[in-house]
């Protein structure tokens, strides 16, 4: 199968060991990783933010560069949902609108939607596997992101994927399916709102008692670090593709000096 990494703005600017995760641990899983240098943005805050026309052309972009792979694998449960989810209606809405004469946003909408994979579904669902080799000897808390959760559904493929890592605790989290009040513009544009759903969301996750937080959106995870380390707080936030390609030989993260490999 030829993959493709879609790293993502978010990961791309701000954390880009999470992307070096994904390489390390598909590799390990015999999976070839190409990385195409002319992607960019899905176009998710356009969209979010009501530029909806503008959001057109990054759709067709996404299909073009990742068009000779069978699949396009991200660590990120929001953008894999814009691609899913939205394309559709993008392509929908433009040719209702008179936009898409050529019926290339429809196109380009056909041939994304059903190769784009959030990482822990493409692990389940396509290379079907659950425990991945994995060594994370750590308390962890789960946080279901919003997209992952009610777009993809992805349900309990993360959970599987945890439960069956070596020297990993998984600690329940009271109010898991609660938003962390991230939500990208929302954040910025309600922040008083934002911020009080993210402290309710890090009093359950201290409650744990774990010293990881982990979820498979960086994004969401950016938003309850910073409330953590405000409060210095000693739980921290990671990536569950950083967990994942953690092995006793090569450990990736180490909870005493934060160090990432």
């Amino acid at each position: 199968m030829r993959v493709a990494l879609f790293v993502t703005c978010v990961n791309d600017l701000l954390y880009p060991d999470t992307c070096r995760a994904v390489v390390r641990l598909l590799e390990r899983l015999g999976v070839e990783v190409d990385f195409p240098e002319a992607q960019t943005c899905c176009g998710q805050p356009q969209f979010n933010t009501g530029y909806r026309h503008e959001t057109e052309p990054l759709a067709r972009h996404y299909a073009e560069v990742f068009a000779g792979y069978d699949y396009v694998v991200t660590p990120s449960g929001s953008c894999a949902a814009m691609v899913r989810d939205n394309y559709p209606r993008i392509a929908e809405r433009a040719a209702a609108e008179g936009r898409d004469g050529d019926g290339g946003l429809a196109a380009a909408a056909a041939h994304a939607v059903p190769k784009t994979y959030e990482l822990t579904e493409f692990l389940v669902d396509v290379l079907q596997v659950t425990d991945v080799g994995a060594y994370f000897p750590h308390t962890v808390a789960y946080h279901p992101s919003c997209h992952g959760l009610r777009m993809l559904g992805l349900g309990e493929r993360p959970r599987k994927l945890l439960q069956a890592v070596k020297g990993l605790q998984l600690r329940e989290l009271e109010g898991a399916e609660e938003c962390c009040g991230f939500g990208g513009t929302f954040a910025v544009k309600n922040p008083d709102v934002s911020v009080a759903m993210g402290q309710d969301k890090v009093r359950h996750a201290l409650d744990t008692g774990a010293g990881v937080l982990c979820g498979a959106d960086n994004s969401c995870l950016m938003h309850l670090d910073g409330i953590l380390r405000r409060d210095r707080s000693p739980l921290r936030t990671v990536h569950i593709a950083e967990i994942l390609a953690s092995t006793e030989e090569h450990p990736y993260w180490r909870a005493e000096t934060g160090i990432v490999r």
